[in-house]
């Protein structure tokens, strides 16, 4: 299998969507003459031209607006964030129209948008750029809410997102446009709302998404020479969330972890958590336990930065609370 870049993975994505449907088209600000902030887009411009890889100014509400209302009427953008921190300027169209239009239309329109771009912290990108947006998102009925952790999952994710007939939050991870993975050869896609176990273990299961998928599998395997086997699991799809899945591999382990880059309070991992405390309450050995961002406003310097993010020093010391060895 060939092995690819994050962001080539999404780049391959798109094009090949491209390819296929001429109603779908890129814009966002730099994604044309200047192949992206990240350099995801690169060569579409040349191969697709300005009607169809359109650089916007700096506006979000404006251009997801755009997007919003070209989805209306039959064509089917693909919008850029810069970051999904920018998001919030374009809060508005997104939670009051996008997600909602379909049903207060009576199903008269469909909204095949996908909205995309980096989201979580960075380097020393500080308090105003160093948010995890997907609980937020995952709050809105009517958007679905997507966050791969791997090249494979990036190229199979964003082309069924491209497909699907609502408005989609692709989330990427920040620091991961350079990671390298194998991906399949020739067309395929992944289902949305489908899980994924990344590691098989019997001992304790991680619930993790995004970046915090590939910190899992470095303690997992930090941690199997002592014994301790750990299974991984990636919702993959927020929302929907594959909670079936969840629950079989925790009922499988009988305890669990779940990592999250974001804030706790109101968190994705509080709902997690709930959904397996109900689901698995007479299979669990312990109760659940969460590892998430500190409880406050990104710092910019560099230390406590590191402080408050999910690390593998943190994430050791939760697996051996929740195996009660600490």
């Amino acid at each position: 299998m060939p092995t690819v870049a994050y962001r080539e993975a999404l780049n391959q994505a798109m094009a090949e969507e491209m390819e296929r449907d001429d109603r779908i088209f890129l814009m966002g600000e730099e994604v044309g003459h200047y192949n992206g902030a990240y350099k995801v887009s690169k060569g579409l411009l040349d191969k697709f031209g300005e009607k169809r890889v359109i650089d916007t100014p700096i506006a979000e509400g404006g251009f997801v607006g755009v997007g919003i209302g070209a989805a209306m009427v039959g064509l089917r953008p693909i919008i850029e964030l810069m970051t999904w921190n920018f998001s919030l300027v374009a809060a508005d169209q997104l939670i009051n129209n996008a997600a909602k239009i379909r049903q207060m239309s009576g199903g008269q329109f469909t909204l095949p948008v996908v909205f995309r771009g980096p989201g979580g912290s960075a380097h020393q990108l500080a308090a105003q750029h160093s948010q995890s947006t997907e609980a937020l998102w995952a709050h809105i009925p009517g958007l679905k809410v997507v966050m791969p952790a791997n090249p494979k999952d990036a190229k199979g994710l964003l082309k069924s997102a491209i497909r699907d007939d609502n408005p989609i939050v692709f989330i990427e991870g920040e620091v991961m446009y350079g990671d390298q993975g194998e991906i399949p050869e020739g067309e395929y896609t992944i289902p949305l709302g489908v899980a994924e176990v990344k590691r098989q273990g019997k001992d304790l299961t991680i619930i993790g998404w995004s970046k915090m998928v590939k910190l899992a599998l470095q303690v997992a395997e930090q941690l199997a020479p002592e014994g301790i086997d750990i299974e991984v699991v990636d919702p993959r799809t927020i929302r929907p969330l594959d909670e079936a899945l969840l629950v079989q591999s925790v009922k499988k382990t009988g305890r669990c972890l779940i990592l999250e880059e974001g804030w706790p309070f109101n968190g994705v991992g509080a709902e997690i958590a709930y959904r397996i405390g109900k689901a698995c309450f007479d299979d669990l050995d312990a109760p659940v336990e969460r590892l998430t961002g500190a409880d406050m406003p990104m710092p910019y310097n560099h230390h406590l930065e590191a402080m408050c993010v999910p690390d593998a020093a943190r994430t050791i010391a939760a697996v051996k609370r929740v195996l009660y060895l600490e």
